[in-house]
C-alpha cells in the first residue's frame, strides 16, 4: 500500500529528527574539526533583545598601598576597571524539500487524503526506496549544514551581517603578518577598544622557516608563556597544511628514534604532533582554502592557538539545532523539513588566543 500524506510527513519528520540528533556531521566529505570543537564547548543563554553581554575586568586603576603613621592623612583610590563587552546573536536556519514527483519516480505514490486511501500499490518498495531518497536529501541538508557553519566559525561577519561573526572576528595578526596594518590593535571586539586595551588582543607572530633549525618550534614554546601570562588556557591548535610541513620538518631535523618511538625537541613529539601543555596540532583543510588576511593567497601557512573556555558560541535555549515541519501548502505537493540554530560567538579573553604565521 502507498503512503498517506500524513504518514509520510511523520516518517520524514521522524529521520529528520534522528539524522540531526546522530553523529551525521562526522561523516561529512572534507574534515572540520573546528565545528566538533566549538559545539562541545558551546554555553547557552536565556534570550534577550538581540545581545549577549558579558563584564570583562582589565584591572587598569587599582588600589595601591600607602605607608602612613599616627594621624597621617591618608588617600582612597577610585576604581573603575569592569566593562562590558556585547555581542549579537543571530538566527540561522536550513531546510529541504521532498516533491511528491520524486517520489512517484522512485515508485511511491502518496496519498493526499486524512483517510490514508491509496492510489496504487508498488511491490513493497516504499519502505526501501524511502530511506534511500530521505537519506540523500539529508546527507546533503547535514553536509550543507556542516559547510556553511564552519565557513561561518572560520569568517569575520563581514560576508554577510546576517551570519554570526566567526574567529577572525576575534584572533587577528599583526603588521609583521599582514605587511601592512596591525589588525590586531585596531578597531573594537565586543564594542571594547583594542587599540585602546593592550590586553584586550590576541597573540601574533611570525616565524621563518630554516633548514636545520627550530625557529618555530622555539618561537611556540616562548608564546605559550605569555598565553599564559593572564590566566589563560589556550588547549587547541589548528593549522594548515603548509605550516604543519613545517613543524615536521624541525621535528625530524632535531628529533630521535628510539625504541619507544620518536621523540622531538622541547616537549613535542611524533605520531600525532603535540605541543606540550597545550595539545595536539590539528590540520584543518579549511585554513588551505581560506583566504589570507592581505588577500594574495590561502592561510595554509597559519596556525591558530584557541582557549576554548574564553572563545566559545553561545546557543539560545531551547534553539539548538531546533526541527521544524511546516504544513504542506494547499497549491504544492511538497513536504518541507527544516533546522534553526540561534545564537553568537562570544569573547571572554583575547590574549590567550593566537595567530601564527610560518613563511
Amino acid at each position: 500500500m502507498a503512503n498517506s500524506f500524513s504518514n509520510l510527513d511523520h516518517i520524514v519528520a521522524s529521520a529528520l529528527d534522528f539524522h540531526i540528533k546522530s553523529d551525521a556531521f562526522a561523516q561529512t566529505i572534507q574534515e572540520k574539526p573546528l565545528i566538533g570543537v566549538m559545539t562541545k564547548r558551546q554555553q547557552s543563554f536565556p534570550g534577550g533583545k538581540g545581545e549577549i553581554t558579558l563584564p570583562i575586568t582589565f584591572h587598569d586603576t587599582l588600589p595601591g598601598i600607602h605607608g602612613y603613621e599616627g594621624d597621617d592623612q591618608v588617600s582612597y583610590d577610585v576604581t573603575g576597571n569592569t566593562k562590558r563587552a556585547s555581542y549579537s546573536w543571530k538566527e540561522l536556519h536550513a531546510g529541504i524539500k521532498v516533491t511528491l514527483t520524486e517520489l512517484k519516480i522512485d515508485g511511491i505514490s502518496v496519498t493526499d487524503s486524512l483517510t490514508g486511501e491509496s492510489t496504487s500499490k508498488h511491490s513493497g518498495r516504499d519502505a526501501t526506496v524511502l530511506t534511500n531518497i530521505l537519506k540523500a536529501k539529508l546527507d546533503d541538508m547535514t553536509e550543507g549544514w556542516a559547510r556553511g557553519m564552519n565557513s561561518m566559525l572560520w569568517r569575520d561577519g563581514t560576508q554577510d551581517a546576517s551570519l554570526v561573526p566567526g574567529l577572525q572576528a576575534f584572533i587577528k595578526p599583526n603588521a609583521d603578518i599582514t605587511g601592512g596594518t596591525d589588525l590586531n590593535a585596531t578597531g573594537t571586539t565586543g564594542g571594547i577598544s583594542r587599540a585602546a586595551n593592550p590586553l584586550w588582543r590576541n597573540r601574533s607572530a611570525k616565524f621563518t622557516y630554516t633548514s636545520g633549525q627550530t625557529n618555530i618550534i622555539d618561537g611556540l614554546r616562548h608564546e605559550i608563556r605569555q598565553l599564559k601570562r593572564y590566566g589563560g588556557k589556550p588547549n587547541t591548535i589548528f593549522c594548515g597544511s603548509d605550516f604543519l610541513q613545517k613543524v615536521e620538518k624541525e621535528i625530524h631535523a632535531k628529533g630521535l628514534y628510539t625504541q619507544g618511538g620518536f621523540t622531538g625537541p622541547q616537549g613535542i613529539s611524533m605520531g600525532a604532533i603535540s605541543l606540550a601543555g597545550v595539545g595536539e596540532f590539528m590540520y584543518d583543510p579549511t585554513l588551505d582554502d581560506l583566504p589570507e588576511w592581505n588577500g594574495s593567497g590561502n592561510q595554509s601557512g597559519y596556525c591558530y592557538f584557541l582557549d576554548t573556555d574564553s572563545i566559545q558560541l553561545y546557543v539560545m535555549d531551547g534553539e539548538d539545532k531546533k526541527t521544524h515541519n511546516p504544513a504542506r501548502p494547499e497549491d504544492k505537493y511538497v513536504i518541507y523539513k527544516a533546522m534553526t540554530w540561534t545564537g553568537g560567538m562570544v569573547a571572554k579573553r583575547l590574549n590567550s588566543s593566537a595567530v601564527y604565521k610560518a613563511v
